[in-house]
């Protein structure tokens, strides 16, 4: 009997970590389809940053030069006191990835707009205004049940897989039995959302005002916006500053003015350390605030999300394709749990810097992206190549043409050869087995030389054979999501 499917994977939740997933499925020729409980997009700016690594999975699904023109890069970060003195300042080094800047400030509404709209564009398919109210699946798929929160009406949908993106307080969650484990921080915040008026000194800059009873984060946002993040004291609670007029003296303490700002909107939250026990039930997955909630300080939590959704996309779209053995599946949460848990564990390093409670950290902060396990062959970290993310510099072909290296690449699984045929370093069992995956062979020819072949690059600006050789490699083995996965210096074969 054949099976019937309204798509083949549902996505519950549609704020940024489902409406990537989207995306990612959407680019890779699967079909998606998103329930959302809200009519309408969030207000709020709760994300404040994306950086290169972020930007780069725009690249991927398309769409990084429409978000570029929404959000402003960010040059530097400083700490500072109440009394002006300026303890570090860190400029922002430049992206390795093929970006104009490591870092960018965001405006989410707007940024999140653009992403929804990419989607519509991409033909995928949101039901808003619906609320999951069941979730079931048995060998072949899952059944997602949802009420129209308006007129109470019900419909069922059946795909194949299904992502619960609905946040941390979300219901998918415990509806397929995973428990979210960790703490709540006792400190209530105030986020104060501001438009404005003019420029100030170092306005740009991101600053942490460092003050072990009255931390600041102040930051820039895009599109002419501001926010600061302030703690209230012990025995103050919300109740306490009901309006703007309140608000003000927390602003004033740190030099602002209403010449420089307008209130636009305040709010209170806590910050939560917490992980799901296990990230997957069968044919559902957790992805984003669903699966782990970290800290706001080094501005990770909704891109960890956004590539969790970009890491589970990519690899479900070859499963459902055929391409891929369902056990790849496996690599999902063996991938992205150890990176969520490196932020989370950042954030918290970060809150102790801000209170002077903890010193340094300058290094963590500009962390280039690594997988610390999964599918990939030999050890990571240290000095290994292994689990890195290859460069992305402007690149020519056979054909004359110059352009980021990613746009050469595409989607594929690619062998990368210093000034060789990858092929020539494999036996005839590895070929045949990076041939199972569709994998091509291109070798990086040096600026000084001809191609030689149809399929091969020069590296222009001499980066990715110095990375090469600086890691000691003749050849790396390329995903699609641009991480090495192995290198001839601990063997070419096919991960397991």
């Amino acid at each position: 009997m054949t099976q019937s499917y309204d798509a083949d994977v549902a996505i519950v939740g549609y704020g940024p970590t489902g409406v990537t997933a989207a995306l990612t499925l959407a680019g890779n020729g699967v079909r998606a389809v998103a329930l959302e409980r809200d009519k309408d997009l969030y207000p709020r700016a709760r994300a404040v940053t994306v950086d290169d690594w972020t930007m780069r999975i725009f690249q991927d699904i398309g769409i990084d030069e429409r978000i570029e023109k929404k959000i402003d890069p960010q040059r530097a970060l400083r700490w500072i006191t109440y009394d002006g003195t300026e303890l570090v300042r860190v400029d922002r080094p430049g992206s390795d990835l093929g970006r104009a800047a490591r870092a960018y400030n965001i405006y989410q509404p707007t940024m999140e707009a653009e992403l929804r709209e990419a989607a519509r564009e991409y033909g995928v398919t949101v039901h808003y205004g619906e609320e999951v109210t069941g979730i079931e699946q048995d060998a072949d798929g899952v059944t997602v049940t949802s009420t129209d929160t308006v007129t109470g009406g019900t419909r069922t949908l059946r795909a194949r897989y299904a992502i619960g993106a609905d946040g941390g307080s979300g219901p998918t969650r415990g509806r397929i039995g995973r428990r979210l484990l960790g703490d709540t921080g006792e400190v209530t915040w105030v986020v104060i959302d501001c438009r404005v008026k003019r420029w100030w000194p170092d306005r740009d800059v991101l600053t942490f005002w460092s003050d072990k009873e009255r931390p600041v984060v102040d930051i820039a946002l895009s599109a002419g916006n501001h926010r600061w993040e302030i703690p209230l004291k012990p025995d103050e609670t919300p109740a306490d500053y009901p309006t703007g007029a309140e608000v003000w003296p927390l602003l004033e303490a740190l030099g602002v003015t209403p010449d420089d700002v307008e209130i636009h909107q305040h709010a209170f939250y806590r910050h939560h350390v917490r992980m799901a026990d296990s990230w997957r039930t069968g044919r559902v997955f957790l992805a984003g605030d669903a699966a782990h909630l970290m800290p706001p300080w080094a501005g990770a939590g909704m891109q960890t999300g956004m590539r969790d959704a970009h890491d589970l996309g990519w690899k479900l779209a070859r499963v459902l394709k055929g391409e891929l053995p369902e056990s790849w599946l496996d690599t999902y949460e063996a991938e992205r749990r150890p990176s969520a848990a490196f932020y989370t564990a950042l954030a918290v390093d970060l809150g102790q810097v801000i209170k002077q409670e903890k010193s340094g950290m300058e290094s963590e902060l500009n962390a280039p992206p690594l997988l610390s396990g999964g599918w990939v062959r030999g050890p990571v970290g240290g000095g290994s190549i292994v689990g890195r993310m290859v460069p992305q510099p402007v690149v020519g072909d056979s054909r004359g043409r110059m352009t980021r290296l990613d746009d050469l690449l595409g989607h594929d699984f690619v062998l990368l050869g210093d000034d060789l045929d990858p092929t020539t370093l494999l036996s005839e069992r590895e070929k045949a087995g990076w041939d199972a995956l569709g994998a091509r062979y291109v070798a990086v020819r040096p600026r000084t030389s001809y191609t030689r072949g149809p399929d091969e690059l020069v590296d222009l600006d001499e980066v990715l054979l110095s990375w090469l050789r600086r890691h000691g490699a003749r050849a790396v083995a390329l995903r699609p999501d641009k991480f090495v996965a192995a290198a001839d210096t601990h063997g070419l074969a096919v991960p397991a």
